[in-house]
């Protein structure tokens, strides 16, 4: 595999890159920056009573998702939160990748899993909102991305996608170097991955991924306390929605990226919403 994307790094890319030939124009076609929505314009919340954003792997409709400009344009629109997926190199690093191997977004093949920190670097987004006006735009590692939230008021949100726990120690001990404990909060689908954080950390923060909201996740999150709900709105009907808001459990729904969407979660008591297309 290293060989084959050594030849794509040497011959492909430049190839796709090259501003004589079709490949990279065609890419910025699909890859163009989007217009975000507002919620003001759209009088949907108030300043006395506002709506918690939460940045959908950063602020996607102008950056790459997981890149670091995504989160830069999430703390300078001033959203509540900004949410990463991280995943653990061969070597035991944390970087930022949705989906386990790298193939959509680099114009490289492998799992993250199986390469190096040193490998990772060597990697240029090819995709993604305006990828191309970033110039040597690569994976960030976890610390990089606490970085961006360091002085600021925007929350980071860490979803953990690689399935281990004995690493699960280094997450919080990045977040605490960086002093943004009580500032970050930590999200998974997966309970026993929560659970194992809860025991490392009685107090973080921690949000409970889940598809439809039913009495059996509101108890295991008011279990582990101080924990969330996030659940799938497209999972979810008005019934269940109201389960939870009269339970008094904390949500914040994903993903959230309609006026009409924002509003029927609004109207319904839900002040916390996820998105790829909505802001202030």
């Amino acid at each position: 595999m290293t060989f084959i994307n050594k030849i794509i790094s040497s011959i492909l890319v430049p190839v796709f890159m090259c501003p004589f030939l079709p490949f990279v124009h065609i890419a910025k076609i699909f890859n163009q920056p989007k217009e975000l929505i507002s919620l003001s314009e759209n009088n949907v919340g108030s300043e006395s009573d506002p709506i918690y954003l939460t940045a959908h792997r950063g602020i996607t409709a102008v950056a790459p998702e997981n890149s670091l400009p995504a989160y830069e344009k999430a703390v300078e629109l001033g959203f509540y939160s900004a949410e990463c997926d991280i995943r653990l190199t061969k070597d035991g690093h944390w970087v930022l990748l949705h989906n386990g191997d790298v193939n959509g977004r680099f114009c490289q093949l492998g799992a993250v899993e199986d390469m190096t920190l040193e490998e990772v670097r060597q990697l240029r987004f090819k995709n993604g909102s305006n990828f191309w006006a970033y110039e040597n735009l690569g994976m960030p590692t976890l610390e990089e991305y606490l970085d961006v939230f360091v002085g600021s008021k925007t929350r980071p949100q860490i979803e953990i996608k690689t399935e281990n726990y004995d690493m699960l120690y280094t997450i919080l001990d990045a977040v605490e170097a960086k002093g943004l404990t009580e500032q970050s909060i930590i999200i998974s689908f997966d309970l026993e991955q929560l659970k194992a954080i809860r025991a490392l950390n009685k107090d973080i923060e921690l949000w409970y991924l889940i598809d439809k909201i039913d009495e059996k996740n509101i108890a295991e999150a008011k279990e582990l306390g101080n924990t969330w709900l996030s659940p799938n709105l497209a999972a979810n009907d008005i019934a269940s929605i109201k389960l939870a808001v009269d339970n008094g459990i904390g949500l914040s729904f994903w993903t959230v990226n309609t006026i009409e969407d924002a509003k029927m979660l609004y109207d319904m008591g839900v002040r916390y919403m996820e998105t790829d297309t909505l802001c202030y």
